[in-house]
Formats: structure tokens, C-alpha cells, sequence
């Protein structure tokens, strides 16, 4: 039956040029669908919107967003809304951008609606947003796995986490942060369930094929990135172990190639990539384990040997470590994906 007598959740979803227009949107179209898509294709009676969605960005006036997708928002900052939920969706920007001195006006808004008790939720780079308006300051949060060097740069206060699709940055849970990308599914999810029911969230989605990442991150993440840095010798090792990381005894090797103390060059290695020598090249080998995963048919203890580890049980324990789950389980979640290539 239809329930007239409780109104809407009022949220605002918050747009600015940077912004992914998949994430607005569809996070706007399932969060408007609550309460009715379900019982609208199963042929019993809808019941009334549960949340009442707006976009909200500097002013209203149109504009375009990433990929030239268009926006007209409903509302300006300046008209001051005072919403129970408020959500940063994704924003296009490079693993070293920022947004200091960007959208003073709108972080302020962001602040004082925390201070009045809205639920705040960020997806994926979303967080960076709030990680500007200083909430996240020596809290819990994630964003996409791509940007833990960013914060680890420009908000070394935030606690940063890479491996969870959500995390709570308070024991309440007014501020909560999704992790990359599509994880806005796994806060579309989260934020049905704790305003509406469980029952409505698990019904959204199925009607959506929503998938709850409860694998968090650690799978999709890539463990070696290229992080800029002046450091010549670093740089030198780097490229050494990219070309020798299957060999044993590469650290000797390649203390002996830096041609300092290992002390000195290990302390200059974590300095320069955020990495310490031995991480970096464990995780090397992860990644070549991880592509012979996907595309081949090799036996888990042949890819253990291929990539330089003597003992399986190791490599396995460590591969999990770094992962989050064991080599098997790795290769049945992604090698489909690589087949997909292969259907016609």
C-alpha cells in the first residue's frame, strides 16, 4: 500500500564540471526508483518515492560535465538547501590532481550540513571533495585504490584505506566513503538499507543487477604504479627489477647495482615511491602471477616458480595478502573476463 504520510528522504546529490556523469545519474535514477521499480515490474501496487532527489551544484545554471555529458541542475549552492543526505559522486580527476582552491562556496555548504547532521556519502574520487572540506581529517576513509598516493600527498591527515568498498568515517556513520567507481552501487545499497529497509535495497537491487563488492578492492587494484619522482637511483632500480624481479636474490642484486648502503637505499626507496624495496618487488611478482591468472592455464604452483617464489604455500599466502583472496579464486573472478575477448 501506498504510505502518503511519510515524505521523502530530501537528498541532493552535488554536480560540478569535474563530475562523472554515470555516477550522477545513476545514482540519482536508483535512489528515485526505491519504493516503486519492484513493485512496478512485479504487478503490485508502487508505493510512494522514498527519496526526493536533487542536484545541486555552484548556481543553476546548465553546464557540462565529464565527457561532455550535459547537467541542469535543480537547485544552486546559494539557495541553501538543508538536506538529510547530501552525496559527492565520482569526479573525473587525474591521480595527481586536487581540488584546493576549488568551490569554496560549495565546500562550506558541505560543512555546515555535517554540522546540522546530514548523512554525508562520497563515491569513489567524491572523496577527495570531502577530504577538502577537512571532515575526513584523521578519520577512515576510501576512494578508488588509483588515488592512495594522492592523498598520501595532499591529505596526509586523512587515514586512507584501499582495500574496503566502504568505510565509515565515524562510529555513527554520518560520513561515509565508497570506494572506486562502481562501488556508488555498493552506497546506492547502503544508503536504501539505513534510510528505507534492507528489504527495499535488496529488492533494488535485483530489479538493477546492483553487485555488493564485498571483495572490496584489493582485486582490482594494480600494485605497481608509476609515482613521478627525482630520485636517479631509485629510478635505476626500479627499472633493474622490472627486468629482474623473477630472479632469486634480486634485492643483493640490486643493492649491489645502487652501488650505496642497503640502509641508505632502502630508506631512499621508501621515500621515493612510498614503497619499501622488498613491497615493491613482491609486488611485481603479484602482477605478472595475476596476469598469467587471467590468460593462462598454468597450474598455481607453475606460476608460483615462473614469477620467483621456490615455495607455493608462500606465494599463495602472500598473493592473498596482497589481494584479498587466493590465486584460484583470483582466476575464476577475472579469466571469464579475459575470455569474454575471445566470444564472437
Amino acid at each position: 500500500m501506498k504510505n502518503a504520510e511519510v515524505p521523502a528522504i530530501d537528498t541532493i546529490v552535488v554536480a560540478v564540471p569535474e563530475t562523472a556523469g554515470s555516477a550522477l545519474y545513476g545514482m540519482v535514477d536508483v535512489l528515485l526508483a526505491a519504493g516503486n521499480i519492484w513493485q512496478t515490474l512485479t504487478r503490485t501496487e508502487p508505493v510512494d518515492t522514498l527519496f526526493r532527489v536533487r542536484i545541486l551544484s555552484q548556481d543553476s545554471q546548465p553546464f557540462v560535465c565529464g565527457n561532455a555529458i550535459p547537467v541542469r541542475p535543480d537547485l544552486s549552492v546559494r539557495e541553501n538547501p538543508e538536506p538529510r543526505i547530501v552525496i559527492l559522486p565520482e569526479l573525473w580527476l587525474g591521480p595527481d590532481e586536487h581540488l584546493k582552491g576549488r568551490y569554496p562556496e560549495l565546500l562550506d555548504w558541505i560543512r555546515r550540513q555535517h554540522e546540522k547532521g546530514a548523512s554525508i556519502y562520497s563515491a569513489c574520487s567524491g572523496a577527495v571533495m570531502l577530504a577538502e572540506t577537512g571532515l575526513l581529517d584523521e578519520c577512515d576513509a576510501t576512494s578508488h585504490w588509483a588515488y592512495q598516493d594522492l592523498f598520501r600527498k595532499h591529505y596526509p591527515q586523512v587515514r586512507f584505506r584501499p582495500e574496503p568498498n566502504l568505510v565509515f568515517a565515524d562510529a555513527a556513520g554520518q560520513i561515509v566513503t565508497a570506494g572506486g567507481t562502481t562501488s556508488w552501487h555498493d552506497l546506492a545499497i547502503h544508503i536504501i538499507s539505513r534510510h528505507c529497509s534492507p528489504g527495499e535495497a535488496l529488492r533494488v537491487a535485483k530489479v538493477y543487477l546492483l553487485k555488493w563488492h564485498g571483495e572490496g578492492q584489493l582485486p582490482y587494484e594494480t600494485l605497481v604504479r608509476n609515482n613521478p619522482h627525482a630520485d636517479s637511483v631509485v629510478r635505476t632500480c626500479e627499472k633493474w627489477l622490472g627486468d629482474h624481479f623473477r630472479e632469486h636474490g634480486a634485492i643483493p642484486r640490486v643493492v649491489e647495482l645502487a652501488n650505496i648502503p642497503e640502509r641508505t637505499l632502502k630508506r631512499r626507496f621508501k621515500i621515493a615511491t612510498g614503497t619499501s624495496l622488498i613491497e615493491y618487488l613482491q609486488n611485481l611478482r603479484v602482477e605478472e602471477a595475476k596476469r598469467l591468472l587471467e590468460g593462462e592455464e598454468m597450474p598455481v604452483d607453475e606460476i608460483s616458480f615462473d614469477v620467483g617464489y621456490e615455495d607455493p604455500s608462500f606465494f599463495r599466502r602472500l598473493f592473498k595478502r596482497r589481494t584479498g583472496m587466493t590465486p584460484s579464486m583470483y582466476r575464476r573472478m577475472f579469466k571469464p573476463v579475459f575470455a569474454a575477448a575471445d566470444l564472437h
